[in-house]
């Protein structure tokens, strides 16, 4: 017998945060280590009259890959893969993470080829998305690597996920629809705003967002949630931010980046750590230098940074800024390989302002 907490999380993954109905098709993504809620998850499609299909990895799958893989296999787009995009109603992620530091060693090189080709998939699934073809969810299942990682025991991390999740809760989707309600106040007082401008510890950033749409975060496609986005235009972006957290991406830890942009570009990056990395990724393509969404946390209740971005950028009190691809839904246009999220604490005098108009200070929201 499941769980109660993986039974809660299945159901709130089918019912709510996907909305699973009578002949959808579902693309469940994991490993085996996360089998007992890709079980679970599987088993609550069929009862919702879903027709559930599997795409899983093993422990080792990805670190083989790119130690054995040539460059014509780094260059390729998996097919069966695209096909999934293109023809597939709903995909399910489940991260269970063996070795966060997995890929740590892998030259930056091959991780920009690899990008290169799948770009017809992120695209595709960027484009389902905002068409409202495509329904999805990232979603965790706790690991001894991911507690590790996040400086907790396997029992505090499960806790730590649970309570994030509102699986705690005996009733985690009424839970959900009452943190929707206080962000839609929110993004209704920002949707139809020109100008945001972000101040903070060695920070003053200024971006249009003049017709773009600001997007509830309330579960729908990350689970948990807990923030609101939106793209700016493309070539507003103007001046420099400091992140006070790492920059993780692919298994890979970035300390102290900074970047500087001038017509919506950067023209000025570093990091104490991971310099190299960071310039390998921002020359991965044109769009990877310009800003694809503009986000703020919400939820209070995640409190500690995990290096998990799933987590990280829901923290209340924090934004970040996601160099790349935009999110369709929010009006973004932005096109490229990547999409990488960066976070700031806002909370030791940070300030949001909208068309002149102080909104947000010291990690709270003032309306």
């Amino acid at each position: 017998m499941a769980d109660i907490y993986i039974e809660r999380m299945a159901k709130t993954l089918t019912e709510y945060c996907t909305e699973v109905k009578k002949g959808d098709k579902v693309m469940i993504r994991g490993n085996n280590l996360a089998a007992p809620l890709v079980e679970e998850v599987y088993k609550e499609t069929l009862i919702r009259g879903g027709h559930p299909e599997l795409y899983l990895a093993t422990a080792n799958t990805s670190n083989i890959y790119f130690r054995y893989a040539q460059d014509h296999q780094l260059e390729y787009t998996p097919p069966f893969l695209k096909y999934y995009i293109e023809n597939v109603d709903v995909v399910i992620t489940i991260d269970a993470e063996y070795n966060p530091k997995n890929l740590t060693n892998v030259n930056p090189e091959k991780i920009s080829k690899v990008q290169k080709a799948r770009k017809v998939i992120s695209e595709t699934f960027m484009r389902r998305d905002g068409e409202g073809t495509l329904k999805w969810c990232l979603t965790v299942y706790p690991t001894h690597a991911m507690a590790q990682e996040a400086s907790m025991s396997l029992l505090e991390y499960e806790d730590f996920v649970y309570q994030a999740c509102f699986v705690k809760n005996p009733d985690p989707i009424a839970q959900w629809r009452k943190l929707s309600q206080t962000q839609e106040k929110v993004v209704t007082y920002l949707n139809g705003k020109s100008e945001l401008r972000i101040e903070g510890e060695d920070t003053e950033l200024t971006a249009s967002i003049e017709g773009r749409t600001w997007i509830n975060s309330d579960a729908h496609r990350n689970f948990p949630s807990g923030e609101i986005f939106t793209g700016p235009v493309e070539d507003s972006v103007e001046g420099t931010i400091r992140f006070t957290f790492p920059g993780i991406y692919m298994g890979r830890e970035i300390e102290d980046i900074s970047l500087t942009f001038e017509k919506g570009k950067v023209v000025k990056a570093s990091a104490k750590k991971g310099d190299d990395f960071l310039q390998e990724m921002l020359n991965i393509d044109e769009g990877a230098r310009r800003v694809g969404e503009i986000g703020i946390g919400t939820n209070y209740g995640i409190t500690k940074f995990t290096k998990n971005i799933l987590f990280d950028e829901k923290i209340g009190g924090t934004i970040h800024l996601a160099l790349g691809l935009s999110i369709p839904v929010t009006k973004g246009k932005n096109v490229s390989a990547i999409h990488w999220d960066i976070l700031k604490d806002m909370k030791p005098g940070g300030r949001l302002y909208a068309d002149g108009e102080l909104f947000y200070e010291d990690g709270k929201f003032l309306i």
